[in-house]
C-alpha cells in the first residue's frame, strides 16, 4: 500500500474534490441517465463542510476525500471519492476502517446513501452496513456501532 494520510479538508479544497466527484460518479450517473457536470460538481460545493470533512493524500499528493457529517441521531459518512489510481490498493478500506472504529468507540449509528448499482456497496456491506431503503436512484445503508 502507497504512504496515505488524511489531513482536515480547508475551502481551498472544494474545487479538487468537485471535480473528483465528477470523475468517479460520472459511470453510475450516466447509467442512471442522470450525469450533468455542472450539477454534479455544483452538489458537492452546495454540501462541502471543512469541518466535517478530510481530504486524503497519497505520497503526499492529494487522492480524495470523505466526511462524517454529525446529524442527530447518527453521523453520515459523505463525499467518500477515492481517485481511480488510487482505488484498489485498500486505503479506502483503511480510511472507511478507521473512521468506524471511532464511531464505535462514541457508540455512534452510521449511515449513508450510495448509488444503485455501486460496487461501493459490497464494501459498506462487508463492514456492516445493511439497506435501510432504496429509490431510483439511491440506496440508504445504516450500521449500529459494534461493541
Amino acid at each position: 500500500m502507497a504512504d496515505w494520510g488524511i489531513r482536515p479538508a480547508s475551502t481551498a479544497d472544494v474545487e479538487a474534490v468537485a471535480d473528483l466527484r465528477a470523475l468517479v460518479l460520472r459511470a453510475d450517473l450516466e447509467r442512471l441517465g442522470r450525469y450533468d457536470a455542472q450539477r454534479v460538481r455544483q452538489r458537492l460545493r452546495d454540501g462541502f463542510v471543512p469541518a466535517h470533512t478530510w481530504v486524503i493524500e497519497v505520497d503526499g499528493a492529494f487522492a480524495g476525500c470523505v466526511a462524517l457529517r454529525p446529524a442527530e441521531d447518527a453521523h453520515w459518512l459523505e463525499h467518500f471519492y477515492l481517485a481511480p489510481q488510487s482505488q484498489g490498493s485498500g486505503i479506502g478500506t483503511a480510511v472507511l476502517c478507521e473512521l468506524l472504529e471511532r464511531c464505535d468507540r462514541e457508540g455512534t449509528v452510521v449511515r449513508l446513501n450510495v448509488l444503485r448499482g455501486s460496487p461501493a456497496r459490497r464494501l459498506y456491506e462487508q463492514y456492516g452496513f445493511a439497506v435501510e431503503s432504496e429509490d431510483p436512484v439511491d440506496v440508504f445503508m445504516v450500521r449500529a456501532p459494534l461493541a
